[in-house]
């Protein structure tokens, strides 16, 4: 598995279906997982402990600590997907950007599913050169 999609709640699915859309049509393999921060650190913390994944992307609204807990317990890049739920999405937004120094987190816009996951899909570009083409040819597509 190359990427590992966390988020918060089932309600998060409209935005992870944004993430594996994309990330079908790449050919990239993915996985799944609903973990809390807050009411499962637990399995969280076991989620990320036995994952294989090169790339993780936390999908959180509110408070959205998810993706700073992920990142705290892994070296491999974690992309923040900050969810509208509240103040229409800032505060999510703002809780995924102002990681502590140590704890980095790339955080896309707010309910930006898609660009998570292209931005998942240029992280594994530098080890899989056969992104690179796809990925070209969809910058081309949004030049039209």
């Amino acid at each position: 598995m190359s990427v590992l999609i966390l988020s918060g709640s089932k309600s998060d699915k409209e935005i992870v279906d944004k993430i594996t859309s994309t990330l079908d049509e790449f050919g990239v393999d993915y996985s799944y997982e609903v973990a809390s921060a807050h009411r499962t650190p637990e399995k969280l913390e076991q989620i990320i402990k036995n994952s294989n994944a090169d790339v993780f992307i936390a999908v959180a609204g509110l408070s959205a600590a998810l993706p700073g807990v992920v990142a705290s317990k892994t070296h491999k890049p974690v992309i923040g997907v900050p969810i509208n739920v509240k103040l229409d999405g800032l505060d999510a937004l703002l809780s995924i950007m102002q990681m502590p120094p140590g704890v980095p987190v790339a955080t896309v816009g707010i309910d930006n599913g898609k660009n998570a996951a292209l931005l998942a899909i240029q992280i594994l570009s530098l080890k899989d050169n056969s992104l690179i083409p796809k990925l070209k040819k969809m910058r081309e597509q949004w030049k039209k």
